[in-house]
């Protein structure tokens, strides 16, 4: 039995909801976010909290509504607080820098790479080996990080590349005579 599909989802003050069938629409002062949601499960919202209903003897069922909780309670964070990713460069001559919606990258390759950032997400470029990534939809956000980590992850040798802020880099030790 999903034990996290029984937990209602607070609405904080500010965020609207619209329910149509099976698709939801959350608007808040970061966006709006929109999901279409399997019909075997039932959404309730009582007084700011939505909760879950579906059918309890149904394996699939259980697991869609835990899904569903999940995925409505990232909707919900992100359109009221939003979500955000740290990458950090780390070797000699590694720089980034924002312009507008282009992401210019300077990873050790013979060309400068220019990263096109979709709609729905800021980049910041606070320092020139700092990339900070915003937005409403969770998923996208961690996307284009994954994107961006995978132009030059991070070697285990020297721990050069791009990396998440928060990653830790298995050091490999160097071959010996």
């Amino acid at each position: 039995m999903s034990r996290i599909a029984k937990a209602p989802v607070t609405i904080p003050s500010g965020v609207d909801i619209k329910l149509d069938g099976n698709n939801m629409t959350i608007k808040g002062s970061k966006g709006q976010l929109s999901y279409s949601f399997n019909p075997i499960i039932n959404f309730v919202i009582a007084d700011n909290s939505i909760q879950m209903e579906w059918d309890k003897a149904n394996k699939v069922a259980t697991a869609q509504a835990g899904t569903a909780r999940a995925i409505v309670n990232n909707m919900v964070t992100g359109v009221s607080v939003g979500f955000e990713k740290k990458l950090t460069l780390i070797g000699v001559g590694y720089r980034a820098q924002a312009k507008g919606n282009i992401l210019n990258l300077t990873l050790g390759f013979s060309h400068p790479v220019d990263f096109e950032v979709p709609a729905g997400i800021s980049v910041e470029t606070p320092s020139q080996t700092e990339i900070l990534i915003k937005g409403s939809d969770k998923q996208q956000v961690g996307q284009v990080a994954a994107k961006i980590r995978a132009y030059r992850p991070p070697e285990p040798y020297k721990g050069k590349g791009v990396r998440y802020s928060d990653e830790h880099v298995v050091r490999k030790e160097a071959k010996k005579k």
